[in-house]
């Protein structure tokens, strides 16, 4: 039974919430077999790569792990990082290959079951009803700025991550980077190579090699499978999608982010920050035990693929082991004057919101429960998420593969070839 909606409005089997590459992808799928379905995104489907990125920011992964259903990188540049540009090029090109029925502008209100089965859709331009529903909006919905935020004064600019662009953006004078993930870090480096004072508050984000004895990293945990198991095959305490991510650059070719380096080179490194008081910005004396449990992951990478080599008797490069190149000899915590302090950009990363969707598959922290985007509601998925399934769910490089399992759970329950009004 479909639910029962006013005149004028309209049933679909299949609603996918999100018009990004997880949403579309299922699209294709759900195209390819002729099941009738509507993409809702509220704003476009290369918002985020074209709106809520700075100008310089470019993968981490490489091009070759750019894949979507129908539509894999087949450029001159397999082993290179696409910068913005090419990214939303890319992304429209795959738009443009098979005319997805996306409806851009259209914010979801709510979701929720209907009576009888189903689900009711609501958006700003009215019900649409539902015999399913893929919320494929990602992991990473709000922007997350700590309260610490409100005590700086106002002379102080505030940006988050996605609202930075260019140094040239912020006012001068001293620059405040809070966070270390992916984000931040290349932030930092990318204010460093302006040549502004910059500041960096290091968090607890792991980091890995560029490369290594002869290849990216990357390709060497691709071929040692690592990518390809399964969340469930990994411990309790790394099962979730809120851990940061190791900090990379794919800038210029792809090279290292070593924060010890930034430092010799001018960054003035603190510990986390815990405190905006007294007129100054405080920071942990944890610094040199947060860089030191980055190195170990690095080394510790580097060390599988050691072994991956010697058990496979693969020729390559010779291993070799990272070494400090700069130490925060006698460290204790630093303070940061806000008096001529020009920005503070947080890189802290996003919170999810759900608020929008009335089903009960969340546990106690909000995380949506589900089995391969399969959710205990009968009819409710989810795609896109981090560690969906594996370590390449949230990225270009599974997509493909959870969108396909999804879309096989969707057309075999598709009650109808395609769409009707009402």
């Amino acid at each position: 039974m479909v639910p029962s909606l006013s005149a004028g409005g309209e049933h679909f089997p299949v609603v996918i919430v999100g018009g990004g590459q997880a949403g579309l992808a299922v699209s294709w799928f759900l195209k390819r077999a002729g099941i009738a379905h509507v993409v809702l995104e509220r704003d476009t489907v290369t918002h985020t790569w074209a709106d809520a990125r700075w100008d310089t920011f470019c993968l981490v992964t490489p091009n070759w792990q750019c894949r979507l259903p129908g539509y894999h990188y087949d450029g001159a540049d397999p082993d290179g990082f696409m910068v913005r540009k090419e990214i939303v090029e890319w992304l429209a090109g795959y738009v443009a290959s098979f005319d997805p029925p996306v409806r851009e502008h259209t914010a979801v209100q709510s979701v929720r079951p209907s009576e009888g089965g189903g689900f009711e859709v609501q958006t700003a331009s009215g019900r649409i009803g539902a015999g399913q529903v893929v919320v494929a909006t990602g992991g990473y919905h709000r922007p997350a700025t700590p309260r610490l935020a409100e005590r700086l004064p106002a002379h102080v600019a505030q940006h988050h991550s996605t609202q930075y662009r260019n140094p040239e953006s912020l006012p001068d004078g001293p620059v405040l980077v809070v966070g270390t993930g992916q984000s931040g870090a290349q932030i930092a480096e990318d204010l460093l190579l302006a040549g502004r004072d910059v500041h960096l508050a290091v968090g607890n984000a792991p980091r890995f090699a560029r490369r290594y004895r002869g290849r990216d990293v990357i390709a060497w945990m691709q071929d040692t499978g690592h990518y390809d198991k399964p969340v469930t095959d990994k411990p309790v305490e790394e099962r979730t999608q809120d851990k940061t991510n190791h900090y990379v650059t794919g800038r210029d070719g792809g090279r290292d982010i070593d924060l010890r380096a930034f430092a010799l080179q001018g960054m003035t490194l603190h510990g986390r920050l815990v405190d905006i008081s007294d007129g100054a910005v405080n920071f942990a004396g944890d610094l040199e035990r947060s860089l030191d449990a980055a190195d170990d992951v690095y080394n510790g990478i580097n060390a599988l693929i050691d072994e991956h080599i010697r058990a496979n008797g693969i020729e390559a490069g010779s291993p070799s082991r990272y070494q400090p190149v700069w130490r925060p000899h006698g460290y204790r915590g630093s303070r940061l004057p806000v008096d001529g302090l020009g920005a503070v950009v947080w890189a802290t990363g996003f919170t999810r919101d759900y608020r929008w969707l009335h089903a009960p598959v969340f546990d106690g922290a909000g995380h949506p429960q589900h089995v391969r985007g399969v959710t205990p509601v009968p009819g409710l998925f989810f795609v896109g998420l981090p560690w969906l399934h594996t370590w390449g769910s949230g990225r270009f490089a599974g997509i493909e593969r959870d969108a396909a399992h999804v879309a096989r759970q969707l057309v075999r329950a598709a009650p109808a070839p395609r769409a009707t009004a009402r």
